[in-house]
């Protein structure tokens, strides 16, 4: 028996449309990220040269000296329906397991949103939210990624949340696409939501890259994480054959990442998520 999906309660009226799929072509890249820059001037930089300004990119095992980030949290008021920890900063070398990393615009400027577990040291967390602005990185790391036209993530106020979120918007469409950008508002089922875009654009197997959070995890070997909000990074995800696939990393209140392939119970999005859809080819 599957447990029943968990719920959180938003200050704000939930919005009208529920999930954004804007069609976009997804051309994958290989960057090289310079040591001694700032996460936000190495991603923005990469980007940039290869001729995009929007993008999704795996910083899987780059070294950050020094790392620094925020893990979810209870709200301290209701204004929100869960907040961030205090800022942690990682002083020595800190190696990225997993971490995934959308380039999108805030006010007209490139801006970056970055989930990922680390080896960060004893006395931090593990995993979290990285605030790319101020973790530097260590050494030079190539990171494999997606260039993305056709569509893009811009920042703007939700009422439904109150929070400032990515949201697609969409760009001069190239002939052909390749894949969708995808945001997915809160209290439905990650993977259903999913399957249902899939199936609405006649897509029977794709690769999902992205990050968003959920409320609580629980993943197939049976271990929970019981926190009302989950940060939540997706390690490989596939869709094949009316199967949604995620083996994802989360990290709960405590700070600790836990990794693995989702339960088959329903994991409702917490905030958001922000997912690209690659089409394959069977």
């Amino acid at each position: 028996m599957t447990a029943r999906m968990r719920r959180i309660t938003h200050p704000g009226p939930p919005a009208a449309t529920r999930c954004t799929a804007l069609h976009c072509k997804a051309v994958p890249l290989r960057l090289t990220l310079r040591a001694g820059q700032s996460v936000s001037q190495a991603v923005t930089a990469g980007f940039a040269d290869a001729g995009f300004a929007f993008g999704y990119l795996r910083l899987d095992g780059a070294f950050f000296a020094p790392l620094t980030f925020v893990t979810p949290a209870p709200a301290p008021d209701d204004s929100h329906a869960a907040w961030y920890s205090a800022t942690y900063r990682a002083p020595a070398p800190a190696r990225a397991i997993s971490a995934g990393v959308h380039l999108g615009q805030r006010d007209g400027q490139p801006f970056l949103h970055c989930h990922g577990q680390w080896n960060a040291g004893a006395d931090v967390p593990d995993g979290g939210h990285m605030l790319c602005d101020d973790s530097i990185l260590a050494q030079d790391v190539e990171a494999e990624g997606w260039g993305l036209t056709g569509a893009g993530l811009v920042s703007r106020h939700d009422p439904e949340t109150n929070f400032t979120l990515f949201h697609p918007e969409a760009t001069p469409l190239p002939d052909q696409t390749n894949a969708f950008l995808v945001t997915l508002r809160p209290n439905q089922d990650l993977a259903t939501a999913l399957l249902d875009i899939c199936q609405e654009h006649g897509l029977a197997t794709a690769r999902l890259e992205g990050i968003g959070s959920l409320v609580g995890t629980r993943f197939a070997n049976g271990r929970i994480i019981d926190s009302l909000a989950t940060e939540v990074l997706i390690r490989t995800g596939a869709l094949h054959g009316g199967v949604c696939q995620l083996d994802m990393t989360s990290i709960g209140f405590d700070g600790h990442a836990q990794s693995g392939p989702l339960s088959e119970d329903a994991h409702a999005i917490c905030v958001t998520a922000e997912i690209l859809i690659l089409a394959l080819t069977e």
